[in-house]
């Protein structure tokens, strides 16, 4: 594997090889690398002849100057990781390389950015769009793979490219858990004992709700069930918990309102400090 500092360098490697006709693979993450990204780079493996992991904390997706800072960085350990998976190339370039210059683009977005995460982390999706964007032009995939626990995402860079004129193809992954349910992610190495402890219950209060559903219960009387559910025990502090359109990320006020993919229950939650998310589908 081949650790990759510069973009030129970037570009001129992946050219060769697409002149060549071979097939790209690009798995975008911020480090911390864990078995749900080692999924994705899996199913990049099998899917294409070259595959490219880039490996960078951007700081124009943080709105909070704290959580960029603690934001774990672990060079040695993703690049272990990314070598036993078989990647090719690991972009792992510095802020400085990605941003020479201040990134003043503003991505009109839209409906989908609009809600849910998006009001609660103002400018977050728009630093995605930015560094997606990036990566996307430099390396020019056949295929780019995200994880489904990051689901408003996926909505957002499908809109990115719409908007970009970017027509590779994204690839959904599900989400990787723990044997408890907890769903994997890089922030849950910050959680203590006693939070590490209780957080599998996000995960199980959630499938009770699918429950609820078959019971004749509202969209609007799941959340309010799965609200209460968390925040009545005092481990948990619920930001939002969405029902939503699989595909324009809206709420829905009834379950037939839901389009061809269905719907999703979208949920952020604060456990013991530490920002959570997850959903599932109903």
């Amino acid at each position: 594997m081949e650790r990759i500092r510069t973009v030129k360098e970037l570009e001129s490697r992946l050219e060769s090889l697409r002149q060549s006709g071979k097939s790209i693979g690009l798995v975008p993450t911020m480090g911390a690398l864990h078995a749900g990204h080692k999924s994705l780079v899996d199913r990049a493996r099998a899917e294409n002849d070259v595959v490219v992991v880039s490996v960078f904390v951007n700081p124009t997706q943080f709105n909070n100057a704290s959580d960029l800072a603690t934001y774990p960085r672990t060079e040695e350990a993703d690049c272990k990781l990314l070598e036993d998976c078989g990647v090719d190339f690991a972009f792992i370039p510095t802020v400085e390389e990605i941003y020479p210059e201040p990134d003043t683009r503003v991505f009109d977005l839209g409906a989908v950015a609009n809600v849910m995460e998006g009001p609660m982390r103002p400018g977050h999706f728009n630093g995605v769009a930015q560094i997606v964007s990036k990566l996307f032009a430099w390396t020019h995939p056949t295929r780019a793979y995200f994880g489904e626990k990051d689901f408003q995402q996926i909505a957002v860079i499908r809109k990115m490219m719409e908007l970009e004129g970017f027509t590779h193809e994204i690839v959904p992954c599900p989400i990787v858990r723990e044997a408890d349910g907890l769903a994997l992610s890089s922030r849950n190495v910050r959680l203590s004992a006693e939070a590490r402890a209780v957080a599998p219950k996000i995960r199980k209060v959630l499938l009770e709700s699918l429950r609820l559903k078959d019971l004749g219960k509202t969209p609007a009387e799941v959340e309010t069930a799965v609200v209460s559910a968390l925040n009545g025990t005092g481990d948990f502090e619920v930001e939002y918990y969405s029902i939503v359109d699989a595909v324009t990320m809206q709420p829905i006020g009834a379950w037939e309102d839901a389009g061809r993919e269905g719907s999703v229950g979208c949920i952020t939650v604060y456990c013991g400090g530490v920002r959570l998310i997850d959903n599932i589908r109903y």
